[in-house]
């Protein structure tokens, strides 16, 4: 990593530099495989953020890295990765492509979901060939779009025949495998999720994601139609409506989408870092010969930096918190699922104020000259701006007010 640079001395090539002060690089030992992937990530993502699509070269490099199989129990031959780690990963790759930060942090909500839903049966052979094969996992779990049936037939010794549509299906295009929800009854409630190929008779994904930001991330739709899906493709029990510990699949979601902000806000900040020392120019009315020496500049550097330690030092917390939980197992109570879920919630709100700020506010420090398309400075605010509409901040910010005022938690939804 190389050290601050002294003055007048050239700075070494943006592909290789970090300002060591700014960003933490030490994964332990998958420090390699991680640095190695954020580099082939970094190399084209404002070409590829232009380009939209899908990044079928990136998303090899993920399966390649062998960073996709880190959630994993050891149970089922998994490393086991504590979540704080995984977390850390997803913000590094967030920092220079938010899209490919994405995939890799659902294709661990993907294995969660089958670890916290499924029965031992179905984890050892889904969780073991998520290790032997080196699946990629989709989702088409969008919770607000109710358009899928699953409908049992008798025939055949006993199936369900799964027809529909979702939308929001990030990471299907590719992918091995799919976690799928659908109503198993007349009642939205008894909603299930199963885990079928995505490349059975009657699954399509389609190239439908034209969003302005996130635009790598292939977050569009899934039809299904006649799909057949075998009594032990649906997950459970324990199911979605097991113990307090399997309620964590949504905590465990809300967290990848604050590394995902924090990314971003990362990135930005690095970014106009390394444009303000190698392209900045002082205004002209300073008397200065550097950009970096001006001190309003300093002051907006000071500002931005605060914000965002401040939301990286909750999300650390909320994370560690979280890994205490997961080891809870089925001891954990609905109480401290609850108060767990008001953290979280805080760290939320922190990130995502935190990166719209920054991304934003980059532009005053680097000036006009960097709102240049070649550079994609703006696709950080874009991304962040996307994410952030996931689900309804003022919610969250309603539900942690309520606890401060009543000691009552949120309870357990598909986005609380």
């Amino acid at each position: 990593m190389g050290q601050l640079p002294k003055p007048g001395e050239l700075l070494p090539p943006a592909a290789t530099f970090t300002p060591q002060h700014l960003a933490q690089r030490d994964f332990g030992g998958l420090t390699d495989a991680v640095e190695a992937t954020a580099k082939a990530l970094a190399a084209t993502a404002v070409a590829r953020d232009r380009q939209g699509g899908t990044a079928w070269e990136e998303r090899q490099a993920l399966r390649d890295s062998g960073l996709l199989k880190l959630a994993v129990p050891a149970t089922y031959g998994g490393p086991e990765t504590p979540w704080p780690d995984i977390y850390r990963i997803v913000r590094r790759f967030a920092e220079v492509d938010s899209s490919l930060a994405h995939l890799f942090g659902f294709q661990h909500l993907q294995v969660a979901s089958v670890a916290l839903f499924g029965n031992p049966r179905q984890k050892e052979r889904l969780l073991g060939k998520t290790i032997s094969e080196n699946w990629f996992w989709g989702n088409a779990t969008n919770g607000l779009d109710t358009r899928t049936t699953l409908t049992w037939k008798n025939e055949d010794g006993g199936y369900y025949e799964l027809n529909g549509i979702k939308s929001f299906c990030s990471g299907a295009t590719g992918s091995d495998m799919l976690n799928v929800t659908a109503p198993r009854s007349t009642d939205p409630a008894d909603r299930v999720f199963l885990s079928i190929p995505t490349g059975r008779v009657g699954v399509k994904v389609l190239d439908d994601w034209d969003n302005m930001g996130q635009r790598q991330t292939d977050s569009g739709s899934v039809t299904f139609t006649q799909v057949r899906v075998e009594k032990d493709e649906v997950l459970g029990p324990p199911g979605t409506a097991g113990t307090p510990r399997a309620t964590l699949r949504t905590l465990v979601s809300q967290l990848i989408l604050v590394e995902i902000y924090i990314g971003n806000a990362q990135g930005a900040l690095l970014n106009a870092w390394k444009y303000v020392h190698e392209q900045g120019r002082p205004w002209f009315q300073s008397g200065l010969e550097r950009a970096s020496d001006d001190p309003f500049t300093q002051q907006r550097f000071g500002d931005l930096r605060i914000v965002l330690r401040g939301a990286i030092a909750l999300a650390e917390d909320a994370e560690q918190r979280l890994q205490h939980a997961w080891n809870r197992g089925d001891a954990l109570t609905a109480q401290e699922r609850g108060e767990l879920a008001v953290a979280i919630f805080e760290t939320k709100l922190a990130a995502a104020s935190a990166a719209l700020d920054i991304t934003s506010k980059i532009f005053e420090v680097m000036g006009a000259r960097a709102t240049a398309a070649k550079y994609g400075f703006d696709r950080f605010w874009r991304n962040v701006r996307v994410h952030t509409l996931h689900d309804s901040l003022d919610y969250k910010l309603k539900d942690v007010g309520l606890w401060v005022l009543s000691g009552e938690t949120p309870a357990p939804s598909i986005y609380s």
